[in-house]
């Protein structure tokens, strides 16, 4: 297995629009391998640290990578769902962030199943204690369900036809691995489609992976406690990754202002420089937003 190696996106930009106060508390919702948190620690030496990651694999780089740090840190092996159960009653912080996604280690380590460039076993839990995973999901679900997802968390245009073609094909066989899973996939969308547009699994792999970590009610849940537990001048900081979940933030935030309790700091999402996206292509996709109580 591959070491847990992550290049934090927009270090520079998450760090600038996070920090309101030098001497505050932060979470870190993702703390990932925990670049985001070594960069604030480094640099305002009276702050401290709350991290949580589900992935024990990240959380034990986390642990790694920040013990030099001492008690100013705290790392939690949880959801961002449960953000308000990690703080002290009536805590309040400095400011969230949130840095969403597959990190590059989970989709590099093939038998984790996130990527359609490996034959491995459908897995694609970010938590390995979650009962869900991919491969329960592909040969369990109706043919109703499937296409719902793969519609709603992938927008894929041939939704329909792959969940038939998914059906079909396990009513022959269990499809047990990512490798099978493509070729269902390439089966079903015409030759003349497969052509364009990419990798033909990617949008299926992207509903799948979203499906089985619940994704975007997670990050219902985690925005909401996130809001409520900013100290007044707080900021919240949300990197995404995909446009469900970047429209999710972007209609929150701007609730949150018509409600009267913040403002949205950024009126359009940051973006990474050109030449960060050179070096660091899977963050072109990358848009942050910042949100302040």
């Amino acid at each position: 297995m591959v070491g847990f190696t992550h290049v934090s996106v927009m270090p520079g930009e998450v760090l600038h629009y996070w920090v309101t106060d030098p001497r505050g508390v932060y979470v870190d919702a993702t703390v990932g391998a925990g670049g985001h948190s070594r960069r604030l620690l480094e640099q305002f030496p009276e702050t401290r640290v709350i991290g949580l990651d589900q992935d024990p694999m990240a959380l034990a780089e986390a642990r790694a990578s920040l013990a030099s740090f001492g008690d100013r840190v705290r790392l939690l092996g949880a959801n961002f769902r449960h953000l308000a159960d990690a703080l002290a009653a009536n805590q309040v912080v400095a400011g969230v962030l949130f840095d969403l996604g597959v990190s590059s280690p989970q989709f590099d380590v093939p038998e984790r199943g996130f990527s359609y460039h490996f034959d491995a076993p459908l897995d694609m839990r970010m938590d390995p204690q979650n009962p869900v995973t991919a491969f329960r999901l592909v040969n369990m679900k109706s043919q109703q369900e499937i296409t719902s997802a793969l519609k709603t968390y992938g927008e894929e245009p041939w939704a329909s036809r792959i969940a038939e073609f998914i059906v079909n094909a396990r009513q022959v066989e269990p499809i047990r691995t990512t490798g099978q899973l493509v070729d269902v996939i390439k089966a079903a969308i015409p030759a003349a489609r497969r052509r364009t547009g990419g990798h033909p699994a990617r949008r299926t792999f992207q509903a799948l992976r979203i499906w089985v970590n619940d994704e975007l009610g997670a990050l219902d849940e985690g925005l909401n406690q996130a809001h409520a537990a900013l100290a007044s001048g707080g900021r919240l900081v949300v990197v995404s990754f995909h446009s469900l979940e970047d429209r999710m933030v972007k209609r929150r935030f701007r609730q949150w202002q018509l409600d009267g309790v913040g403002e949205v700091i950024t009126r359009h999402p940051v973006l990474p420089l050109p030449s960060e996206t050179e070096s660091n292509p899977r963050a072109r996709s990358a848009k942050l937003r910042v949100y302040q109580h």
